[in-house]
């Protein structure tokens, strides 16, 4: 759509008194995201809301460059951010929505069922290269990453490597559904995905910190902290849109908003 044509739109919805807002960002957030819009938009006739993906960074770059109302984080917004937000005169507001269980994902037929933290961090640093080496097959491990502007890759980088290099090798993917489709064509593949994706394409694995007590990503699980790699997920807003936004930000809160995230596989917040 060229500028002529987003104005043409601009000025239709102001003429017909139609509320337009638009959310940007996480892929992770994006089901629940679009969903609630959905919901919220049928409760309200007068709203129209767009729902986009391409990552939190890329959400974050549009809520300061004002391309979106709302942008959705799978992570917190970095200093950086704050320090271009600041130096723009833009005043950022944060929102926990919803949280989310970070599932590590292989293909169907590897019979490895468990991994520590520590082993994870040894395959996507490239310490550990053959699956074999953590009671698997005499296979290559092939590991697949989200992109750097991810916030799924950022957390995973903090959470699971202490905040080491992920391996030079790994093939970074642009969005979650990739590394699906990836991890479901390559048998010796490992990834990682937001809960709300997992698929009988691919299996989970169970995840240790302590090394004694694993425990399958579900909701459950998440819920009661017995999975460890479960993180929250955002909305940021410009202050100053506080308004326009607060009801699409309520709604979502609300209990039927909550029940949407539950449903969809995600933890509520309340």
């Amino acid at each position: 759509m060229n500028a002529k044509s987003i104005l043409f739109l601009s000025l239709i919805l102001i003429t017909t008194g139609i509320q337009a807002q638009r959310i940007k960002g996480s892929d992770t957030v994006l089901p629940v995201a679009q969903q609630t819009a959905e919901r919220f938009m049928n409760r309200n006739a007068d709203s129209r809301v767009t729902v986009t993906g391409g990552g939190t960074g890329v959400g974050i770059s549009a809520l300061m460059d004002n391309t979106t109302d709302i942008a959705m984080a799978s992570r917190p917004i970095k200093f950086s951010e704050k320090m271009k937000a600041r130096a723009a005169q833009k005043n950022i507001e944060e929102v926990i929505v919803a949280y989310d269980a970070l599932a590590v994902v292989v293909h169907p037929t590897n019979p490895v069922k468990q991994l520590t933290r520590q082993q994870l961090e040894g395959i996507f640093r490239g310490k550990i290269t053959n699956w074999k080496q953590v009671g698997g097959e005499d296979r290559k491990i092939v590991v697949y990453s989200r992109e750097t502007s991810s916030g799924t890759y950022e957390f995973f980088k903090e959470s699971v490597l202490k905040n080491k290099n992920y391996m030079s090798s790994s093939l970074s993917m642009p969005a979650t559904g990739a590394i699906i489709q990836s991890v479901s064509q390559t048998k010796g593949a490992i990834g990682y995905v937001g809960l709300a994706y997992v698929s009988p394409r691919i299996k989970t694995l169970s995840v240790s910190y302590d090394n004694k007590h694993y425990a399958q990503p579900n909701v459950e699980n998440a819920t009661r902290k017995i999975y460890p790699i479960v993180r929250p997920l955002y909305y940021y807003y410009n202050a100053e849109n506080k308004e326009a936004v607060t009801p699409l930000i309520d709604f979502i809160l609300s209990q039927e908003g909550q029940d949407i995230i539950k449903k969809s596989g995600y933890i509520p917040v309340k």
